[in-house]
Formats: structure tokens, sequence, C-alpha cells
């Protein structure tokens, strides 16, 4: 049962960080399943902590909004999103494809044309990102004088 967690764990990060615009592009798919909300969304605070140098004594950073959705799809599918700010309809349809990743007729089909192609848009965005802060990152040094 921890591989299903851990996959459901990786799809449910990939549309929690994805784009709304992607997410609604993918949500044009025909027929568009009907569901109906447990819990609609709704923004409410959590408190993030970090880390001095990512390894010392936790410290409270501050609080972040969170987005939560809760759905059920008419096959009986639940889905759940949280995602990081106020967009209620971002939580909706990562919700939306959460439920339909449940379903073992539709995960296959939503796997391929929706979770693969914004997990490699995301990755090339990290890349992206990483390539630019190496261009600019400077390794300092220090000469030890005399003895």
């Amino acid at each position: 049962m921890e591989k299903g967690n851990m996959q459901r764990r990786r799809w449910m990060g990939v549309l929690a960080k994805s784009p709304l615009p992607a997410l609604e592009e993918a949500w044009a798919m025909e027929p568009r399943p009907s569901y109906r909300f447990l819990r609609a969304p709704e923004t409410g605070l959590v408190m993030v902590r970090g880390r001095a140098g990512g390894t010392g004594a936790p410290f409270h950073l501050g609080e972040v909004p969170v987005t939560r959705c809760t759905l059920e799809t008419e096959s009986g599918q639940v889905g759940t999103a949280y995602v990081m700010g106020r967009s209620h309809r971002h939580a909706e349809l990562a919700a939306a494809f959460d439920a339909l990743m449940q379903d073992a007729s539709a995960a296959p089909m939503i796997r391929t044309r929706v979770i693969e192609p914004l997990q490699r848009r995301y990755q090339a965005c990290r890349e992206a990102e990483r390539e630019k802060v190496a261009r600019t990152r400077v390794d300092f040094f220090t000469m030890v004088r005399g003895e």
C-alpha cells in the first residue's frame, strides 16, 4: 500500500505546483466528469517553519495561505487537494484530477495526458531556474597570508 500512497503523493504534488492555466487547459477534455463538493474550496493559513542553513533549530517563518477542497465524482471516487495560495479554482481542479487518478478506467489517460506533461513542464522550469542561479553563482575562498 505504501507504493500507492507514494504515487498519489507525487501526482498530488504535481497538481498543486502546476499553474492554473495549465490545469484549465487539461480540464478542457471531453467528456468532463461531473462531481459534487464534499468540502467546497476554502482558504486558511498554515504556519511555515524553517531552519537556519537547512540544518539548524526550527523556527516559525510565518504563515502562508492554503486552499483546500474535497469532492466526489459521480462514480464515487473522492479527490482532495491542498494548494498554496487563494485560488479556489486551482484547488477544485486539482481535487477533480486526484479523483480521476483513483478511477482505474480513467487513470492511465489522465496520467499520460495531464500528470506527465505537467511534471515535465515543472521539471523544465526548475532546470531553467537552476541554470539561471548557476550563471550568477560566486564561489568565495579564503587565502592564508603569511605563515
